[in-house]
């Protein structure tokens, strides 16, 4: 197998090189200040098994730029340009990736914590459940 002229990993320096990072006692703080979007970006399945940041919002990272682009089909309402958001993934790895491409469809307030979810629970971060939703029966 050849090498691939970019790794992820790289990709993933790059992208910190370019989005803001905060602490989990920043993102705290700017949480209870009110404001500031936690959006969870890991595969809803961590989620279910983990839980999440208290009223974190969630997108996959997969759908992020479909959810977040008001010409799709696929638009969420929590997303909105003007607004803060601070995105994170386990280990902040997807989390940078994805503020990155947010700032490149136009988001002006991103950033991305450092750490991830990991460094929220290793911090002693208020964790909530997030219960498995039935989508069969709705």
């Amino acid at each position: 197998m050849s090498a691939l002229e970019r790794s992820a990993w790289g990709l993933v320096e790059e992208a910190e090189r370019d989005v803001a990072s905060i602490t989990v006692d920043e993102l705290e703080a700017e949480l209870a200040d009110g404001g500031t979007i936690a959006l969870d970006i890991r595969d809803i399945r961590e989620v279910w098994i983990e839980g999440s940041v208290p009223d974190a919002e969630h997108a996959p990272r997969g759908m992020v730029e479909f959810w977040a682009d008001p010409g799709t089909k696929y638009y969420k309402e929590f997303f909105d340009p003007d607004r803060r958001y601070v995105l994170y993934c386990n280990e902040a790895g997807r989390s940078a990736l994805a503020a990155k491409r947010l700032e490149e469809m136009g988001y002006t307030d991103v950033a991305h914590l450092d750490g991830g979810f990991t460094a929220w629970q290793e911090a002693g971060g208020e964790v909530v459940d997030v219960p498995q939703k039935d989508y069969k029966n709705g």
